[in-house]
């Protein structure tokens, strides 16, 4: 299967402090209990209840995208998915709205995890990429769907299903800054006009039969981009050479943003963003609920099945990928695999088994054919 990463800066990616012990977003407020001989978590005791809030667009969303540099990962088949450069996002964190301090925070402890505060949201971890090859090599459809990314962190999931043709996609982090500071910002870059990925391709097929013509027009393009403002070049030179606008640029047209009225965005605990949901009449349940390790520590565990539980339609789909094993916190599939039977609600079938590095697995979940609710 191949990757294909259009990076916009050269990434200097930092130290992954462990990656076993990555945190995941989402979860409800239970303390980690410190590990002895392990320093690649701050398990501080949970602070409080994390409550659930939805969290809306501002009303000139472009002002979340200053600034910003973004990156392109195309898997196969699938669309483009856009986001945020997490290296220049770390960088420049400092200058970020953060109410919750966890910029700051992460920062100064050099922590993937803090327990209670922040839970990892703001990288993008490797079975993300795991769960999106195997959508498209399965060639899982979305169109008409209700689709959750339930700890969603960057998004990706979730905003493959919004360009594919879902109907409605909610994305669902434990912290309030993810949201507003990297998940609404992706979802910005990736609210395209419908068809747009088609045109694109025809513009590249257009351009092997250049004439003199297109020629002539591509020197007077040359000549006009001379008398842009250094802001302006920088952006241009993001633009394909198939003439297409950046990710950034058509983000920043307010008339692309169709698309982000199809999306929810929430924050807080799960058990706290179960409740909220369930207080809306007719709450429509999820055909598709996609979650990526957010089962590395077994005291989340009856959190995630509830709200799994709850919002899964009778005939829906979860996707979880996870690694085999989550050292230093303790949670991993076999122990998550054993709470599912002992619960008796679902039934799980394994995907794919991934053996590069540690071992990654990617499972899906359907109700039992007599707990369908």
């Amino acid at each position: 299967m191949s990757f294909s990463f259009n990076f916009e800066v050269q990434l200097t990616t930092k130290g992954q402090q462990g990656e076993e012990s990555k945190s995941q977003t989402g979860k409800q407020d239970y303390a980690v209990k410190p590990v002895p001989g392990n320093n690649n978590n701050t398990t501080t005791p949970a602070e409080t209840v994390k409550a659930a809030v939805e969290h809306h667009p501002p009303a000139e969303p472009h002002f979340l995208l200053n600034d910003a540099v973004c990156e392109t990962v195309t898997i196969g088949t699938l669309p483009p998915l856009h986001f945020l450069n997490e290296s220049v996002f770390e960088r420049t964190a400092s200058e970020r709205d953060d109410d919750e301090r966890i910029l700051s925070r992460t920062a100064a402890q050099s922590s993937d995890l803090i327990s209670g505060v922040y839970e990892g949201g703001l990288k993008v971890w490797e079975c993300t990429y795991d769960l999106l090859e195997l959508l498209e090599r399965e060639g899982e459809t979305f169109g008409g769907k209700m689709v959750l990314d339930l700890g969603c962190g960057a998004g990706l999931l979730g905003l493959l299903a919004l360009k594919s043709g879902a109907s409605q996609v909610h994305f669902q982090d434990y912290n309030s800054t993810v949201i507003e500071q990297l998940t609404l910002p992706n979802a910005l870059l990736n609210c395209q006009v419908e068809g747009e990925e088609e045109e694109v391709k025809g513009k590249k097929r257009g351009l092997q039969e250049e004439d003199d013509e297109t020629i002539i027009e591509e020197d007077k393009m040359k000549k006009d981009e001379e008398a842009k403002s250094d802001e302006e070049k920088n952006e241009q030179k993001k633009e394909g050479e198939d003439g297409s606008p950046s990710p950034k640029r058509q983000a920043l047209d307010l008339s692309q943003h169709s698309k982000l009225t199809c999306c929810r965005f929430f924050s807080g605990d799960w058990t706290t963003f179960l409740a909220l949901v369930l207080k809306e009449d007719l709450f429509p349940k999820y055909d598709i609920i996609f979650t990526s390790e957010t089962i590395y520590n077994t005291a989340y565990y009856s959190a995630l099945h509830d709200t799994l539980h709850r919002l899964l339609a009778p005939r829906g789909v979860v996707y979880l990928a996870t690694k085999a094993h989550y050292f230093g916190v303790g949670g991993g599939l076999h122990l998550f695999e054993q709470f599912i039977e002992d619960k008796g609600v679902f039934d799980m079938e394994k995907l794919w088994d991934v053996d590069q590095g540690l071992q990654r697995h990617v499972v899906a979940m359907h109700f039992k054919t007599t707990n369908k609710s």
